[in-house]
C-alpha cells in the first residue's frame, strides 16, 4: 500500500515556474514507478510524466518535453516535478501515482488506468 500527498501547486504567471512535490508513504517506495497526471476542467485526465524505477528511465507528454523535469528521490520517498516556461493551457489538478511496474513502456504509462496508487492532486493556475 503506498499513500501519496501532493504539494507546490499555486498561481503562477505565463513563462514562470513552479516545483510540485509527491511525497510517498510505504516501505516500498523505491519499487514503484512513479508518475505525473493532471485534469482540466471539462477535460480527461491526462499522462504528464513518469520516472521508473527499474532503470532510472523518464518518459513525458509531448506537451510538457523540454519544459518538465520528474525526478526522485528514494532516501526521502519523494518524486517531484519541476515545471519551467509554463503556460495558461498547463492549468490544471495535477495528480501523482504509483505503479510497481518496474518500467515505463508508451503505451501502458500513459494509461492511468495503469497505475496503481494516486494522490488527492494539487491545483496549478497558469494565468496569461
Amino acid at each position: 500500500q503506498v499513500q501519496l500527498v501532493e504539494s507546490g501547486g499555486g498561481l503562477v504567471q505565463a513563462g514562470g515556474s513552479l516545483r510540485l512535490s509527491c511525497a510517498a508513504s510505504g516501505r516500498t517506495f523505491s519499487r514503484y514507478s512513479m508518475g505525473w497526471f493532471r485534469q482540466a476542467p471539462g477535460k480527461e485526465r491526462e499522462f504528464v510524466a513518469a520516472i521508473s524505477w527499474g532503470t532510472g528511465n523518464t518518459l513525458y507528454a509531448d506537451s510538457v518535453k523540454a519544459r518538465f523535469t520528474i525526478s526522485r528521490d528514494n532516501a526521502k520517498n519523494m518524486v517531484s516535478l519541476q515545471m519551467n516556461s509554463l503556460k495558461p493551457e498547463d492549468t490544471a489538478v495535477y495528480y501523482c501515482a504509483a505503479d510497481p511496474n518496474p518500467y515505463l513502456t508508451t503505451t501502458r504509462t500513459q494509461r492511468g488506468t495503469s497505475w496503481d496508487y494516486w494522490g488527492q492532486g494539487t491545483q496549478v493556475t497558469v494565468s496569461s
